[in-house]
């Protein structure tokens, strides 16, 4: 009999619109991402969108906007493991952060929806929409830009492969040939070889020029007991 005793005509016509609008819009973000051929197309974030505004729609009518604050908070945490999900690591690379991001994005927009606030989703879907496709073409001009090295953070390691009779005085080299060319040393390392073994210097410096960085090398392998002197670069989280 509750059932019956709950059955509200109006609190019904509220719920359809708050699903229906996390419904569309829900849709009309996946419907990018599904075009893209992402992991997480169109029926994932419509779904996210409508799960959420189901959620805080439910917490609303049991136990007002407290409810509807609370759900939110498990809705925001629950969201992030199921974009965890869509992020793929291959090698050095990660994709799917985008994809995860819009996920997260749609159960936001649901979640306005759920809430009454069906402007509020409307506006928040056209700035994913719009982030996903307006900013692309800046994206794209950014990464064809040619790289300043002196402007790029990053980390560079120093690698000498030296004889285990030589190491002391090869690694002190390392360091008097990076301080004179004023680079300081925040990590050193050494790594055990068959032959003997390879020191790493990480440099306290995010910018270097690779022009610097060759004479370093370069002075290192012509010393004795140094079978190879190399560095790289990595970028900084």
């Amino acid at each position: 009999m509750n059932a019956i005793a709950n059955f509200d005509g109006a609190e019904i016509l509220n719920t359809f619109v708050s699903l229906l609008v996390a419904f569309v819009l829900g849709t009309a973000i996946g419907a990018e991402r599904q075009y893209r051929q992402r992991t997480a197309g169109l029926r994932i974030n419509a779904l996210v969108a409508l799960g959420a505004s189901a959620f805080v729609d439910l917490g609303m009518r049991l136990m007002g906007n407290q409810g509807a604050t609370q759900v939110l908070a498990y809705v925001a945490s629950g969201v992030g493991f199921l974009g965890a999900g869509v992020i793929i690591k291959e090698g050095m690379n990660i994709r799917g952060l985008s994809t995860a991001a819009t996920v997260w994005c749609s159960a936001v927009t649901g979640g306005f929806a759920g809430a009454d606030r069906p402007a509020e989703a409307l506006l928040l879907a056209g700035f994913v929409l719009a982030g996903n496709t307006l900013l692309r073409p800046l994206v794209r001009l950014i990464e064809r830009s040619p790289i300043d090295e002196t402007a790029t953070e990053a980390i560079y390691d120093v690698r000498v492969a030296a004889s285990g009779a030589r190491r002391d005085a090869i690694r002190d080299t390392l360091i008097e040939r990076l301080e004179a060319a004023s680079y300081p040393i925040q990590d050193m390392a050494e790594n055990e070889r068959e032959d003997g073994v390879e020191i790493v210097a990480t440099l306290a410096t995010s910018s270097a020029t690779g022009e610097q960085l060759d004479a370093v090398v370069e002075a290192l392998a012509a010393l004795d007991g140094v079978s190879h002197a190399t560095w790289s670069s990595r970028t900084s989280d």
